[in-house]
């Protein structure tokens, strides 16, 4: 696998990674309707092209193939981390979470922080990450629950 940095032909790929990845999550975690409020069907390949110009993810390739993307904010927040659905469990979060681990202490950040969901929590216990409490948000009529969590940068390095 290699971890790279995202490039404008890559929108596309990524919109559809999110989207599918979102309708994959177990439905005992999620309500159908609860997925489609957290990611609308057709997705909007429009909005996301111009929010990946400016958040400008890392991705993570397999054989030309992106399997995953993280986001780093300006002072350590992890926007978004998604895997391709049929590359899940397979260590590819962990390892853009370790690179992203990397990326922050370059850049001076103490500390990385995430409102993950409740799919994305278990990664995030595994490596550490200590809950500073549960969110109830709404999207389009719809509330969901994820939960704010953080971890030391120099806690996490490889």
């Amino acid at each position: 696998m290699q971890i790279r940095h995202y490039k404008e032909a890559d929108a596309c790929d990524i919109t559809t990674l999110f989207h599918e990845s979102i309708h994959a999550i177990d439905r005992r975690l999620y309500t159908d309707q609860e997925l489609e409020a957290w990611s609308p069907t057709p997705p909007d390949y429009e909005h996301w092209q111009a929010r990946l110009a400016l958040k400008k993810p890392f991705v993570a390739v397999i054989a030309g193939q992106i399997v995953g993307f993280i986001e780093l904010d300006d002072g350590g927040h992890i926007d978004c981390l998604y895997v391709h659905k049929d590359y899940q469990r397979r260590g590819i979060g962990q390892s853009l979470l370790l690179y992203l681990c990397d990326i922050a202490d370059q850049r001076g950040y103490e500390r990385l922080y995430v409102e993950a969901s409740k799919a994305a929590k278990p990664l995030f216990d595994a490596l550490g990450f200590e809950i500073l409490g549960s969110n109830r948000v709404e999207r389009r009529d719809c509330v969901l629950t994820n939960f704010s969590m953080q971890r030391a940068v120099n806690a996490l390095k490889r």
